[in-house]
């Protein structure tokens, strides 16, 4: 665990060192804030037309379905887009710059290095969610603590975060197969968009095929999530997706072609 925090210490320094971490937490909340204002507004809009229109027995919007919801699954697709940006580094740097063969050679596992880099963009991850708490907590204090639903809210922050570390464990990956920056992130983007559209091929294929698709898409299981619904399946595929292309980065990292 030393090893795995040392080297997770010397990532957060790297990327606080440079201006990734600040640039990609800026343009994070400059969007989600964009959105949050666009989707209040509207919700505010709205509500006051239905407030004059009660007498015809309209029911009150809710401010988890309405604001809420929508803001997590617009987040859920900026990640693809900023992610990236996050892994792109990771290893393509230390290969260019011949610092992993360094790395390498010191005492320490390579499952050591792969969880040490992997826990840091873990933790911008997290920097990343918690600076959005102040939307629902805004949400909160201008309906004097009536909303949101504290159940959905958790549910789709845990969605949203398995789906961001799951982006990040591809990431990981791809950054291991080339020593260009862009390129890692070029792989990653097309392929984590790939994964996104999956659900919409669906309809276009078979019954059996059609539920392997929807199985394999991200959106399907995003959206139990942000509904307020924790389902086995899907922890089940965030979990198994992680775990899969942190193997792969493994395997990729023990190759003869990083030692040689």
């Amino acid at each position: 665990m030393k090893n795995v925090a040392a080297i997770c210490r010397r990532e957060l320094s790297s990327y606080f060192a440079s201006p990734v971490a600040y640039v990609v937490l800026m343009f994070f909340l400059l969007i989600a804030g964009w959105f949050f204002y666009a989707m209040m507004s509207y919700f505010s809009l709205i509500s006051m037309q239905m407030m004059q229109q009660q007498f015809r027995g309209m029911m009150p919007l809710n401010v988890t379905e309405a604001v809420i919801r929508p803001l997590f699954g617009n987040l859920s697709v900026v990640f693809i887009f900023l992610l990236p940006a996050l892994t792109m580094r990771t290893f393509s740097e230390e290969k260019k710059s011949g610092t992993i063969e360094l790395l390498l050679s010191y005492p320490i596992r390579d499952g050591e290095l792969v969880a040490g880099k992997y826990t840091a963009t873990l933790i911008l991850l997290l920097i990343m969610l918690a600076a959005t708490a102040v939307y629902p907590l805004f949400v909160g204090w201008a309906s004097g603590w009536s909303s949101p639903e504290l159940g959905p809210l958790l549910s789709a922050y845990l969605g949203l975060l398995l789906m961001g570390a799951s982006f990040l464990a591809f990431g990981l990956f791809a950054s291991t197969l080339t020593e260009n920056q862009i390129v890692s992130f070029v792989i990653t983007l097309v392929t984590l968009l790939m994964f996104w559209v999956l659900g919409w091929a669906a309809t276009f294929v078979g019954a059996t095929a059609g539920a392997v698709v929807n199985h394999l898409s991200f959106i399907q299981h995003f959206e139990n999530f942000a509904k307020g619904v924790i389902d086995t399946a899907d922890l089940t595929y965030y979990l198994s997706f992680i775990a899969f292309f942190l193997f792969l980065t493994l395997r990729s990292l023990e190759s003869k072609n990083w030692r040689a």
